[in-house]
């Protein structure tokens, strides 16, 4: 008898760690969540990983993808791409490896972590990398067929193209959204979804994705609060004509004068719930376009204030730096350096003002940019363009101060026998692409996050000043495009310009 307690005890216990066990992956993903929310990112991070790994080992492959995703948002948002990456290329293997089951269920699973990977390329303003993961995120969710997707793609593809420049794209596919959602009576989501944009336009710190999301919220919402008073209306229209037929039923019939006074009543009725209506309306609207204008002037009182500060400082420096002696070195190098913040300040302070176009035959624009350099490269380099005869419509100043730096850098840091190569790329019917290519010692990897960002490290000034290619990002920016690195380039540097037309 004790014998059998002892046994059945035994096989109590095993089978308690081996729920214990099934469930740790669970645990672990609810404690992640809870630090999450704590704002504890370091230790959240840690436990989502741990959560991932564990819940793979149980074939809980869809919260597995989950919490590997999450735990690859935590790594980008201290910058640290590279072990995103990885981890994502991690959670994508456990997905192809694990998954037994049809093929829809796998793209479903791999759809997230396509997902993040665009959002990080988005949020380090590699259009054409974040462009490359929203077409295979397109074909995912076409082979998914799983109406979910196709309502997230529609949001992603807004996020993107309201990024990147693209408003008549990004409206689209809100539209789109928006029909789907309208459709199915889910204002609700309508609603997230717009709330949704606006703050991924603030966090990106880009008034016009802010003021294009804002504008089509104030529209839908109008139009769905009208919708609403049509309702009311058609819903009191049906209460009187039911009334007149009951009291028809009752009295037999009605005189002139009680069909004017219960119609009197209706109509009374009706208006009262449209003037209600119509007034939280226009009141919500004064609130809602108040406040969004109050967020936009103090954002560009922000800025104006910054650039005033800095333009104040370089005036004040500049007298004290004509009685030094010019031909000094470390002269020239601060005389430079307040001319490169001066320039920053001015880029910024006009980035809302549109580029002058001209129509310029892009081969030889791209010759001349080339021969420009060769005074400045090593022996024995070769210089290499790759462009069509074509007529393009640039702004041809702000291009060339652009290139021609990317170029300059890269005589500079291609040794003897190396190559450089300027190539230009129709990359769609608005879109045209500049790739700049060295086979120098390339960007080191501890650099790349912050390469665009000025003044985010004390700089020896006769070294140079490391406002170049902040420069060059913001006049990619003003020429509604934008500057990015090819970090997949291993033979050297290749720089990426994408600018939309």
């Amino acid at each position: 008898m004790k014998k059998g307690i002892f046994i059945a005890l035994l096989v109590s216990l095993c089978c308690s760690g081996t729920m214990v066990g099934q469930n740790s992956g669970k645990v672990q993903m609810k404690e992640a969540r809870e630090n999450l929310d704590k704002e504890e990112y370091v230790r959240a991070r840690y436990l989502f990983i741990q959560a991932y790994q564990s819940l793979v080992r149980e074939q809980n492959l869809q919260e597995a993808v989950a919490c590997g995703v999450q735990g690859a948002a935590l790594y980008t948002r201290e910058n640290l791409y590279n072990e995103a990456f990885d981890l994502l290329r991690r959670v994508e293997q456990s997905v192809l490896s694990g998954a037994q089951s049809e093929a829809s269920r796998i793209n479903a699973l791999r759809y997230p972590i396509t997902k993040e990977r665009m959002r990080m390329y988005v949020q380090m303003k590699r259009a054409p990398k974040a462009k490359e993961q929203l077409d295979r995120l397109e074909e995912l969710a076409d082979a998914a067929k799983n109406d979910s997707l196709e309502s997230d793609l529609l949001y992603t593809k807004a996020i993107y193209y309201y990024t990147f420049g693209n408003i008549a794209q990004g409206d689209a596919a809100l539209r789109s959204l928006i029909a789907q959602y309208s459709g199915l009576k889910n204002y609700n989501q309508v609603k997230t979804c717009y709330l949704a944009l606006i703050d991924v336009g603030r966090k990106a710190n880009s008034a016009r994705m802010v003021s294009r999301a804002y504008d089509s919220f104030i529209s839908w919402n109008d139009s769905i609060q009208a919708l609403s008073a049509q309702a009311k209306y058609n819903e009191l229209d049906n209460r009187y004509q039911q009334c007149l037929k009951t009291i028809e039923e009752k009295d037999g019939s009605l005189t002139t004068k009680q069909y004017i006074i219960v119609g009197l009543g209706i109509l009374s009725a009706v208006l009262a719930v449209v003037l209600v209506l119509g007034a939280l309306l226009l009141f919500r609207f004064i609130l809602l376009t108040r406040k969004q204008k109050k967020e936009n002037v103090a954002l560009d009182e922000r800025n104006r204030l910054k650039t005033q500060f800095v333009r104040n400082i370089t005036a004040q420096m500049q007298p004290a730096l004509q009685h030094l002696d010019s031909g000094q070195p470390a002269v020239k190098a601060m005389t430079q350096y307040l001319q490169h913040i001066q320039e920053l300040a001015d880029l910024e302070d006009s980035l809302k003002e549109p580029d002058e176009m001209q129509e310029r035959n892009i081969s030889v624009f791209c010759e001349r940019l080339m021969d420009q350099i060769r005074p400045y490269v090593q022996s024995e380099v070769s210089l290499v363009v790759h462009a069509p005869k074509l007529s393009v419509s640039i702004n041809e100043e702000h291009l060339e101060r652009l290139l021609g730096h990317l170029l300059r850098n890269a005589a500079l840091h291609t040794p003897a026998g190396g190559k450089i190569t300027l190539e230009f790329r129709k990359r769609g019917a608005h879109v045209h692409q500049f790739l700049v290519t060295d086979t120098g010692a390339g960007i080191p990897e501890e650099k790349r996050a912050k390469l665009f960002l000025p003044f985010t490290e004390v700089k020896d000034l006769m070294r140079g000043d490391g406002l170049g290619l902040p420069i060059c990002a913001l006049l990619a920016q003003k020429m509604n495009g934008a500057l990015a690195l090819d970090s997949e380039y291993v033979k050297g540097a290749r720089f990426v310009v994408d600018l939309h037309v």
